[in-house]
């Protein structure tokens, strides 16, 4: 189970088990989004504890999570993932080395 679960459920109001792997899923999945974009996701634990890394995973949790009629806040959401994901691959500490 990831770390990151407990606080990306609360982001996204949900209180149930029963979306527990769609949520771990994408937060895999915004992990890996970041580690392409050269931001440094060394571990998991590291990254639960790291506020900017955990906004970044629960906005695209946001972003991908949920109903399609939700679509009026898609462009607002993924424009903040997009600039936050910059923001990390441009900062000296976050851009992965080599």
């Amino acid at each position: 189970m990831s770390l990151m679960l407990n606080p990306v459920k609360l982001a996204l109001r949900v209180t149930t088990a029963a979306f527990d792997k769609e949520i771990e899923s994408l937060i895999d999945a915004a992990l890996l989004d970041l580690d392409v974009a050269g931001v440094s996701v060394s571990s998991a634990s590291m990254d639960a504890d790291n506020p900017l890394i955990l906004r970044a995973v629960t906005t695209y949790c946001k972003l991908y999570f949920g109903e399609p009629e939700r679509v009026e806040f898609w462009d607002r959401l993924k424009a903040s993932y997009d600039e936050q994901k910059a923001q990390l691959s441009m900062a000296t500490g976050y851009r992965r080395s080599g």
